[in-house]
């Protein structure tokens, strides 16, 4: 149980907002997972979740959207239709369902909210959970060779997790976030999240310290998932060029181009989808499929350049605008070390916004020493105040302001930088509805 902000949507279509509403209106208190309601519910509507086409299953604290869509590229290169569930949703609450390939309608997504509230008759349940189920009604109605589903949160008691026998099964980076639901310490994190492990179907992990590797294997194995650990089963690299994977026991390692997607922490993202991909017996993907997906993969929000817009428009020439949703201390230091490394070199201005249940002195302090930090509120929701965000990250030596909003924080900026906006994925939205361009 949990006094978490609840998740919500709205929408600019009228009928569709309204089953939005009508669907946050019978939530249950905080944050209680639970699978009871959700299953209750699937059988009323007579079990779609037992008629998807195979699932590819991914847990993680950081890069499972990623994963997601390093997934969706090499299963549509392969071509293969794919179905998508992911969450949360950056300005459109239609981006978390797509269907076999394509943003679901407002008229088909209101249809099916309209037809999952008629079964739920009332009945107490989460925002989430009736989105799910929306969602599976959806997938079990409509054609496709592959079903992509993002755990929402942690993994044992999500929504998602009851899907009997996926294809396979994959967790990505695993780091400290909403302790108080999930439990204090990584150990219980990566026990929550292996909690995804099905008997008999492959479980795709990335490499983690020993205690936390044991903590996955002590409920995966049991389970009897087949476990295939990044460092055990399989590896991938960086290296002269390539993004270089090899499963343990084959002869010749895999050669491919380094992802699109920036930052270097995409590279394990799209390693895990690989082994995934490989571990899986149910769909064929060649090895060019593999290829094509290095460039094709996009998952906005994530370290995306925004090259026009208002906002770009308004920065000093030879500026650079970036904005990504990371918003933990891990996702913070992977923000860093790109900022070190990119290039042209730029002196790194952050705009920074962050709720108020989010660790921010820990994704603060993981920048150097003297970074440019503007401070912004995020409409709608509960955040920690920019004051109190200036004030931690004036504590760690960082050249700290506060602006009324996006626009007024893009004046802030007084000579060419690097400008990235991040803190939460609440104000990336924020920054893609007012600037550009919109998630497709």
């Amino acid at each position: 149980m949990s006094t978490m902000q609840m998740d919500f949507a709205r929408s600019d279509d009228p009928v569709l907002d309204r089953l939005l509403r009508a669907a946050g209106q019978q939530h249950v208190p905080g944050v209680d997972l639970s699978l009871e309601r959700i299953e209750r519910l699937l059988k009323r509507m007579a079990s779609p979740h037992l008629k998807l086409p195979p699932v590819f299953h991914v847990a993680g604290t950081n890069g499972k959207g990623s994963t997601c869509a390093f997934l969706r590229a090499a299963l549509e290169a392969s071509g293969h239709r794919v179905h998508v569930f992911t969450s949360p949703h950056l300005v459109r609450p239609n981006e978390r369902i797509r269907l076999a390939g394509t943003l679901v309608s407002n008229e088909d997504f209101a249809e099916a909210l309209a037809e999952t509230l008629r079964f739920n008759a009332g009945q107490p349940i989460s925002f989430f959970e009736v989105l799910t189920a929306a969602a599976f009604l959806l997938f079990a109605a409509n054609p496709a060779d592959a079903c992509i589903l993002e755990v929402g949160l942690g993994g044992r008691l999500d929504t998602t997790n009851v899907v009997p026998k996926p294809a396979v099964g994959g967790i990505a980076q695993l780091a400290l976030d909403h302790v108080a639901i999930l439990g204090p310490t990584l150990r219980h994190i990566a026990a929550e999240k292996a909690a995804i492990a099905k008997k008999g179907v492959p479980l795709v992990t990335q490499k983690y310290p020993a205690a936390i590797a044991a903590a996955v294997a002590e409920i995966a194995v049991p389970m009897g998932a087949k476990l295939l650990a990044r460092g055990e089963s399989w590896d991938a690299a960086i290296y002269e060029g390539h993004l270089v994977f090899r499963q343990f026991g084959d002869e010749d390692p895999l050669k491919l181009p380094v992802p699109k997607l920036p930052g270097q922490h995409q590279a394990d993202n799209a390693a895990l989808a690989i082994a995934m991909l490989k571990a899986q017996d149910q769909l064929v993907v060649p090895d060019s499929a593999l290829r094509s997906a290095m460039g094709w993969a996009q998952w906005p929000a994530r370290l995306q350049r925004l090259p026009s817009g208002p906002l770009a428009a308004a920065l000093p020439a030879g500026s650079e605008l970036l904005v990504d949703g990371g918003h933990n201390p891990a996702a913070g230091k992977a923000l860093a070390h790109y900022a070190a490394h990119a290039s042209p070199a730029l002196p790194l201005h952050l705009v920074v916004g962050m709720l108020a249940t989010k660790d921010h002195a820990g994704f603060l302090r993981s920048f150097p020493r003297g970074t440019r930090m503007t401070m912004v509120p995020i409409p709608g929701h509960a955040i920690t105040p920019p004051e109190e965000l200036a004030r931690a990250a004036q504590s760690f030596g960082m050249l700290t302001d506060q602006a009324s909003d996006l626009a007024a924080a893009m004046a802030h900026v007084e000579a060419p930088s690097r400008v990235l906006i991040a803190g939460s994925l609440h104000l990336a939205g924020e920054v893609l509805r007012v600037n550009g361009p919109l998630p497709v």
